[in-house]
């Protein structure tokens, strides 16, 4: 029996410590190319003293993501290395409303992105996106403050049920009291999982609308090239757009599935949410600032020149 029991707990520390090692590789490389989206957002803004919309939307994402990394960091350094720490009043809470917050404004402004590239970008003659395309610059900075209210109020929401479920679990004495209370904190749960559901199903609905829309729109305007021109540089940057656009649309996807997957296992007290699911929702962040990089001239540029400068210090030492 002890050497089960032993065994066991091997295997508690072994599944965190690789657990902890993944999440803060992920984590890093993350907010380091995060990190260099804001950074030469603020040097081109210090040379400027302006920012227009596209970089507002860039420099909001790149600083949402690279807090909503950090605080995922530190919220599994203390749940796998110090959780005695998450016994102090409120640090889970606190912790896990910051990080809800970071997340869904994330989500949020990436949809936001995607909604702005297809309003610029695609070329269709209804009346109503001839208005949204020559007003979008207006309505950028409305549509992040109703990111960060929605934010907000889930982040706030998450902090509620958090709190009354560890205020029942440790200061209710009556059997009938705790049932009755318990019983009510697990509908808040589910009512709090459910609007998440609506709030992600939202975002990935806007974001996979705007994306095919824009899909077409170049494909048709690439067609319309190639039949009456040939291959030419105008339809070589139509093509890479268009790879770009599918990336962030498959990226879009699996990280969607991922966050409905999480919500399923949050209805389930007991189970455990399997590392390859917070895996591939950490990998998001990454994954889809590199996409932008590498589809924006000016981003991809200074990253391969600042790679190009990191490894000629490497090499010479």
């Amino acid at each position: 029996m002890e050497a089960c029991t032993s065994q066991g707990k091997f295997n508690v520390t072994t599944y965190n410590t690789v657990s902890m090692a993944i999440v803060t590789l992920q984590t890093f490389a993350g907010m380091w190319i995060n990190a260099f989206i804001v950074s030469v957002l603020c040097v081109a803004w210090g040379k400027k003293r302006s920012f227009n919309s596209n970089e507002k939307i860039f420099l909001f994402l790149g600083c949402s993501r690279f807090c909503y990394l950090f605080i995922t960091w530190v919220f599994f350094l203390f749940e796998y290395i110090y959780p005695f720490c998450m016994d102090v009043y409120p640090a889970t809470q606190l912790l896990q409303g910051t990080q809800n917050f970071f997340s869904v404004s994330s989500l949020w402004v990436s949809a936001i992105l995607s909604v702005f590239y297809c309003v610029k970008i695609a070329n269709f003659q209804h009346s109503f996106f001839i208005y949204l395309k020559v007003k979008i610059d207006r309505f950028v900075p409305w549509l992040m403050l109703a990111s960060v209210l929605i934010s907000l109020g889930s982040s706030s929401f998450s902090y509620k049920v958090l709190s009354e479920s560890i205020c029942n679990n440790t200061n209710c004495t009556s059997a009938e009291y705790l049932w009755k209370d318990s019983n009510k904190t697990h509908e808040d749960l589910l009512l709090f999982l459910f609007l998440s559901g609506i709030v992600y199903a939202t975002a990935f609905a806007a974001v996979i609308s705007s994306a095919l829309l824009l899909l077409f729109s170049l494909w048709r305007h690439k067609h319309r090239m190639q039949t009456k021109s040939g291959k030419n540089i105008s339809m070589d940057a139509h093509i890479k757009a268009m790879k770009s656009i599918f990336s962030f649309f498959f990226v879009y996807c699996i990280n969607f599935i991922c966050l409905v997957l999480s919500l399923i296992y949050e209805t389930k007290r007991e189970s455990t949410m399997p590392i390859l699911i917070l895996v591939l929702l950490l990998a998001f962040p990454a994954v889809h600032s590199l996409i932008l990089i590498f589809s924006n001239p000016k981003l991809e540029k200074t990253l391969l020149r600042t790679l190009s400068c990191l490894k000629c210090n490497i090499c010479m030492k």
